[in-house]
Formats: structure tokens, C-alpha cells, sequence
């Protein structure tokens, strides 16, 4: 199902519940019962009770977005450790070099076509990945130096490889979401009781509380489709992209 097809639906249905409560409830009270008539305290602990649930919804749109930024950081890390790797290696001799820079090409090939689809659909990352990036830097650390210019070339191409293998991995550990279940029972949990407090004020079934009441519901929604949007960096809607690699190796698809 399309993610703005999930989003539409999660503030419909925030809105209907909202609306088709408030009818139950208005047939369900008594006739003499006034809704002007709020005590002070449940209004003022409405009003608490909305700005501790904006505060955490805050932080954690905060925390989702922030796990996405370092997710598509390690991308550029990785993408650019290679870039260095397929220029640096200009100074070995022909068919060494033209061999690292293809068995570079061909690892970052891997990574758009294939590896990414396996990150969104499976959540992990491949084992032929790990053989391709494996197989350049067995071509990096068992070449000979020829020359005191080869010498000088050797040691920070070994060093990135390792920056490559090291953002790899870090790519690897930011797939899954960032957010604990507890964190989502609380979130969860706080937008039952905020929306609950609308109740608790006695709205009235007029048409200006039924759409405030309603907008207020599907914007709480929309917030929580948000961070959940953002808790998986490589899998769903505004995520993290190969655009780096894509950057430096315009030929990766092929």
C-alpha cells in the first residue's frame, strides 16, 4: 500500500473516530448537563497534558530525523572513501589499476541495483556485497609498491578501504528503526489521552468543535505517521538515498 495512502487513511479514520464519539456521546448524556460548565482543573491539565505530549512528540521527530541524517552520512562516507580509492590508484601501473577500479565499479553497481532493494525489502545487507568490497581490498593490500611514488600511495589507499569497509558497516547497523516498542507504546498511549482530554472538555456537537476536534486528531496522526515515516532510514517514504554513489560513479547502474 502506498505510503500516502496510509497517511490519508490513518487522519481519516483519526477524524471519524473523533467525530463519531462525540455524536455517541452528545445522544448519551443527560439533558440538563451544561458543557460550558468545564471544571477549572481538567482544563488546566488538559492544557499540561498537550504540551508534555508536543514536547516528546518533538524530541522524537528530532531523534528519527537525526538516525536518517547519520544513515545517509555513512552513505557519502562509503561513497566517497571509494571515489579516493578509484583516483588515488592512478599512480599503479595499468592493469593494476584498471583492475581495482573495476572491481570498484563493480561494488558500487551491486550496492544501487541490487544491495539497496535488499536493505528496503529485507532489512539487511547482502553477503555478495562483503565479497565484492573484500575483493577490492585484497586488491589494495596485496600489491607490491614497484616504486618509492607506489610507496607513497600504498598506505592511505589501505586507509581507505578501511574508511569504506568501516561506513559499510555502519550502514549495515542504522537499517533497523531507531525506535524502542516502549517508545511507541508511550507515544501511542499519549495520543489516546490527549485526543481523550478533547472528551473531557465536553465539546458540543457544533460544527466549528466537531472540525477543531477533527483537525486536531489528524494532525496527531500526521505527526506519528511522521516518525514513523523516518524510524527506517533505507525502507520507506523520505529516506535515506545511493544519490552519493550515484555522484561519484554515474555509470553505477550501468
Amino acid at each position: 500500500m502506498p505510503e500516502w495512502l496510509v497517511l490519508t487513511l490513518a487522519m481519516a479514520a483519526a477524524c471519524a473516530v473523533v467525530v463519531v464519539i462525540t455524536f455517541l456521546r452528545h445522544r448519551s448524556v443527560s439533558e440538563d448537563e451544561d458543557p460550558s460548565e468545564t471544571p477549572d482543573v481538567i482544563e488546566y491539565m488538559t492544557m499540561w497534558i498537550g504540551v508534555v505530549y508536543a514536547i516528546v512528540l518533538g524530541l522524537a521527530i528530532a531523534g528519527v530525523w537525526e538516525a536518517r541524517s547519520v544513515a545517509q552520512d555513512h552513505v557519502q562516507a562509503e561513497a566517497q572513501a571509494l571515489h579516493e580509492i578509484s583516483e588515488r590508484v592512478r599512480v599503479y601501473p595499468v592493469e593494476t589499476r584498471d583492475r581495482i577500479r573495476g572491481d570498484v565499479n563493480t561494488y558500487v553497481g551491486h550496492v544501487v541495483t541490487t544491495e539497496w532493494k535488499t536493505m528496503a525489502d529485507d532489512g539487511r545487507v547482502t553477503e555478495r556485497g562483503d565479497e565484492l568490497l573484500e575483493r577490492v581490498r585484497a586488491d589494495i593490500t596485496d600489491y607490491e609498491p614497484q616504486t618509492d611514488f607506489e610507496a607513497q600511495a600504498y598506505q592511505p589507499l589501505v586507509d581507505q578501504v578501511a574508511a569504506a569497509d568501516q561506513a559499510r558497516t555502519s550502514r549495515s547497523n542504522s537499517i533497523e528503526p531507531t525506535m524502542p516498542g516502549v517508545v511507541w507504546f508511550g507515544l501511542l498511549a499519549g495520543a489516546v489521552i490527549t485526543i481523550g482530554m478533547v472528551f473531557a472538555l465536553q465539546i458540543r456537537r457544533t460544527p466549528r468543535e466537531l472540525v477543531l476536534a477533527g483537525l486536531f486528531s489528524a494532525l496527531i496522526a500526521f505527526l506519528l505517521f511522521l516518525i514513523w515515516d523516518f524510524d527506517a532510514p533505507y525502507s520507506r517514504g523520505i529516506t535515506a538515498s545511493a544519490e552519493p554513489f550515484l555522484a561519484l560513479f554515474p555509470g553505477a547502474k550501468g
